[in-house]
């Protein structure tokens, strides 16, 4: 059996002064400390054995790719299906006393956590994850791969691969940071995760 390495990084900290929950929004980049944590994170993979790098087409995600293009020579593709998750409270404020979530007219979206009844469901998120992965698999065959994307699309292939239910109460997936699934042919056999940006 051939064995070949998934990374999936999660992108670096984005520049957002009025703490609006931006989702898939157009026109959020990375936060000068965000480009410091993409730099750290690109030192993870010099000298390692990618043959394939893509990050979702935010630019964001596209931002944090850049560095590991220089540290790996290679050019960064755009993967529509490792985006952001949908979410219905995109471009609200949702931190703090002027959180809009206060609101009742958006509680009916709260009804349900384990689907989230705010968003795209946890089960499709999974699935154009692991399709992406699959494919980032097949691309890197018996080499590794590099995916940049968000928190909660790679915390969803964490808890599966974990064999964990997909509705959570707490994520393990800090900015920059890689989660790493190790496959032999077509199975999974290991997984683990890295901070290279912890001190940053």
């Amino acid at each position: 059996m051939t064995r070949t390495t998934v990374h999936l990084v999660r992108h670096g900290e984005v520049y957002n002064p009025q703490k609006i929950l931006y989702g898939k929004m157009p026109g959020y980049h990375l936060s000068s400390r965000g480009r410091s944590m993409a730099a750290a994170t690109s030192q993870f993979f010099r000298g390692r054995d990618v043959t394939y790098l893509a990050a979702s087409p935010l630019e964001r995600a596209q931002e944090t790719a850049q560095p590991i293009a220089e540290v790996t020579g290679l050019e960064v593709g755009t993967r529509e299906g490792i985006v952001e998750a949908g979410n219905t409270f995109e471009g609200l404020r949702t931190k703090g006393w002027r959180s809009q979530l206060i609101n009742p007219i958006r509680w009916r979206h709260m009804t349900n956590p384990a689907r989230p009844s705010w968003g795209e469901s946890y089960r499709d998120i999974l699935e154009r994850m692991w399709r992406e992965v699959e494919g980032a698999r097949d691309e890197a065959e018996g080499h590794e791969a590099v995916l940049v994307s968000h928190q909660l699309p790679i915390v969803t292939v964490q808890r599966f691969v974990q064999g964990k239910p997909l509705a959570h109460m707490s994520r393990e997936c800090d900015l920059a940071s890689v989660t790493s699934v190790v496959f032999n042919g077509g199975d999974v056999v290991d997984w683990s995760y890295s901070q290279p940006a912890k001190d940053i």
